[in-house]
């Protein structure tokens, strides 16, 4: 399944990939809702706790429903492995707690989501986990310099939530192989139709499965994957991977499992112990999500055009930061890591500031205030006054997110629509 899988389109794996039915078996994936699994001898079950064989025993380890779903997302990442969490930003810590304890380093880009800047700079710090947050267009030698002994891992987003900068992948890979540590990086808003990171030399990939590949507001999850292109053995900073696991009987991880050491170590290890795991059934809903991933995704990113050119037009507005834009900054970052489209995510400022944007948000009809982003309806959020509330005014700068920035999740409806609605609420500040 794993080789057909890569031979087909990827709008094809959105689809098809992760579950293949056999003669009389459901044609959907199905809902295992079971917590646990019946076998026949203690001795069967005991294996399986050891990780002597493979098989299904208690779901907060592993489900059917979910590892077909993982299975799928890790095919249109082109992955040879995958885990679903129970929301984004576990996956955001467990990607980076699998290979990280007390006393590691981290380097981030600054202008990560700031859920995520929070847990790295506030929750992690009280692990013990030291992060360093950098620009991510300082140039490589600064990158480079910003290493030391003990740095773990480098962490980003492919396309900054919601500052909207496209990230140097390349670089930033080049940085982190030459001092021998991985690059994980946060795909959700690209997701795998317009952005394939491992391609460009990045080795973890996560999703917050809530925005578009659920695409619909009915299910908080997570996804991390892995490309099995990482040598965890080249050096001796990956302990938790590369030497004997007491917790097994003295297995080790890259000698048991070779490419797949790292989402079985988040399995075995992390899931067994903190259970951050999501239910078959949300698992289920991003799957029925998933099927039309590549259709809701291209839609999106035509509407959002549209209204970044209407937007960049309109003398209301102060600025307009869209990188499908042709003179927008990161425009050529853009058409090289994401030559389709980006997302179906504008950021962008009144003349009237701040004050002006409260006034537009609650002039809007049609688009929705919520704290969500990338699903198939319109919404919009103030990120300085929500979502990155808790950051400092530095910090805040530091993100790139402006007092008077709106971040607008333009949806599937039809765009005249969604430009009527944006019209209407302009005309009122």
């Amino acid at each position: 399944m794993l080789n057909m899988e890569k031979s087909y389109h990827i709008n094809t794996n959105c689809v098809q990939a992760g579950y293949s039915p056999k003669n009389g078996e459901p044609r959907v994936v199905p809902i295992y809702q079971s917590t646990t699994f019946k076998y026949d001898s203690s001795e069967e079950m005991a294996k399986l706790f050891d990780l002597e064989s493979s098989g299904y025993f208690y779901t907060r380890l592993q489900n059917p429903t979910n590892d077909a779903v993982a299975a799928k997302i890790a095919a249109l990442e082109g992955g040879v492995a995958a885990v679903l969490t129970s929301s984004g930003q576990a996956a955001s810590f467990f990607s980076i707690f699998n290979i990280c304890s007390a006393g590691d380093h981290i380097i981030s880009a600054s202008t990560i989501y700031g859920g995520t800047f929070n847990l790295f700079s506030v929750t992690m710090k009280k692990l013990g986990i030291d992060f360093t947050f950098v620009d991510p267009d300082l140039p490589e030698e600064e990158l480079m310099a910003a290493f030391k002994p003990n740095t773990k891992a480098v962490f980003a987003e492919s396309l900054a939530n919601p500052a909207l900068v496209v990230l140097d992948i390349e670089k930033f890979a080049r940085a982190a192989h030459a001092n021998g540590v991985p690059l994980i990086i946060d795909n959700t808003f690209p997701t795998p139709i317009n952005c394939r990171p491992f391609k460009f030399g990045a080795d973890i990939v996560i999703h917050s499965t809530t925005k578009y590949m659920d695409g619909h507001a009915t299910s908080v999850g997570g996804v991390i994957v892995d490309s099995g292109n990482f040598d965890w053995e080249q050096n001796d900073k990956f302990p938790g991977l590369t030497t004997p696991d007491a917790s097994y009987h003295g297995l080790t991880y890259s000698k048991a499992f070779g490419k797949g050491a790292y989402i079985t170590k988040a399995v075995v290890q992390l899931m067994r112990d903190l259970g951050s795991i999501p239910g078959p059934q949300n698992a289920f809903l991003l799957n029925i999500g998933l099927e039309t991933l590549a259709l809701r995704v291209e839609r999106h990113c035509q509407n959002a055009l549209v209204v970044a050119q209407y937007l960049e037009k309109h003398p209301k507005v102060a600025w307009v930061n869209y990188p499908g834009l042709a003179g927008n900054k990161y425009y050529d970052l853009a058409q090289k890591y994401m030559p389709k489209a980006t997302s179906g995510v504008i950021s962008f400022g009144l003349k009237s500031g701040r004050e002006g944007a409260v006034e537009f948000m609650d002039s809007l009809k049609l688009a929705a205030i919520v704290t969500h982003v990338a699903d198939s309806r319109t919404c919009i959020l103030h990120p300085a006054g929500t979502t990155h509330r808790q950051l400092s005014d530095s910090e805040l700068e530091e993100s790139g997110v402006g007092a008077d920035l709106l971040r607008l999740s333009v949806g599937i409806e039809h765009v005249n629509d969604i430009l009527a609605d944006v019209e209407q609420a302009l005309a009122k500040v």
